[in-house]
């Protein structure tokens, strides 16, 4: 029977498989609460994108509506008696309340979403009677304006994340073992989708594996980082094409010792792949990850060529991206094939 095979700590897409529990210092995310909106799923970030609109036009509706009760514009019988001759006096003689046309909380909330949104219709508006009325306009404009910076720029931000990006860059679904110059290589495929670049791409790889020191600490996930062959030099890459991604199995890697008989069971053997880079077009970071299992790796095949040149440019077949064909290959590991040429 198949021995179950363990959890991935990185997903095919890029997720990474990790639950954080009993995180008791929760007022940390307070602390940066813009990020914080910007990590929310969007059902609830438009909902604090709502309430926070409503709760502003709400507190505002009921500082205006105390402002008129406060001067009386709200009483009928004071501006009755202000004004005798309802209107017919001299203009010195004239009621003026602090905002016209506010005769309720409904017409003083009116009022406060034509303030913030800066919508006017004409029926109601601030007057020289009350500086207070004056002072909450200055207040609740400002108010509008720090809530409108937060919101559209969290809604921008969680629109242009760079992951979103990172999702027209594929990786292969499977990774190859094969000769290579004479030497075992771990190769995988990688490409991008879109015309616009990834500038200054790195890519970089590291085995995640449980293991054990010599003192007895047992380390779930250990992670080590393995060396890959790139002719430019360094780990910056040209992604303009598809490009194979090898790395030499030699005496300092952990596959060293990894032969065809015994890579399936290597349960908890994973390789992460991680792609980095500033996008062209926005000038942002992404980042884009995948991981292989061992029964993920094929062992003695290779990828077969999917770049040819037509009419004088150079096409891609992405139908042929994780297609691969037998090879002849060692079915040894590393080690013994360094022991066998040495000996040779």
């Amino acid at each position: 029977r198949a021995r179950e095979r363990r959890a991935r700590f990185v997903g095919k897409n890029g997720a990474c498989n990790v639950a954080h529990k009993n995180i008791r210092e929760q007022g940390r995310f307070l602390q940066d609460v813009f990020t914080t909106l910007v990590d929310l799923k969007w059902p609830h970030t438009l909902l604090i994108f709502t309430m926070s609109f409503l709760c502003s036009w709400l507190l505002f509706g009921m500082v205006w509506w105390l402002i008129a009760f406060a001067h009386g514009d709200l009483d009928h019988s004071t501006r009755l008696q202000r004004d005798p001759a309802e209107g017919t006096a001299g203009p010195g003689a004239a009621f003026v309340p602090c905002v016209t046309s506010i005769h309720s909380f409904t017409s003083a909330f009116l009022f406060s979403i034509e303030v913030q949104v800066t919508i006017g219709f004409g029926g109601r508006m601030v007057t020289e009677e009350c500086p207070a009325a004056i002072l909450v306009l200055i207040v609740q404009n400002i108010v509008g304006l720090v809530i409108n910076a937060i919101m559209l720029g969290c809604i921008f931000m969680k629109t242009s994340q760079a992951h979103r990006r990172a999702e027209t860059l594929i990786f292969s679904k499977h990774a190859v073992i094969a000769l290579r110059e004479g030497r075992l290589c771990f190769m995988l495929r990688v490409g991008d989708l879109r015309k616009s670049m990834i500038i200054s791409a790195t890519i970089r790889m590291q085995v995640v594996k449980k293991t054990a020191s010599l003192e007895g600490e047992v380390v779930p996930l250990n992670q080590i980082d393995i060396q890959m062959e790139n002719p430019v030099g360094g780990n910056s890459i040209f992604l303009v094409s598809p490009l194979i991604i090898y790395h030499v199995i030699d005496k300092n890697s952990p596959l060293y010792d990894i032969s065809p008989m015994n890579l399936h069971h290597h349960e908890d053997l994973e390789i992460i792949v991680i792609l980095e880079g500033v996008v062209e077009t926005t000038g942002i970071t992404t980042q884009a990850r995948t991981s292989y299992l061992a029964d993920e790796i094929l062992w003695g095949q290779r990828f077969v060529p999917i770049v040819a040149e037509e009419d004088g440019r150079y096409s891609v077949d992405y139908s042929k991206f994780g297609n691969t064909v037998k090879v002849p290959t060692p079915s040894c590991t590393a080690r013994q094939l360094e022991e066998d040429k040495s000996i040779m």
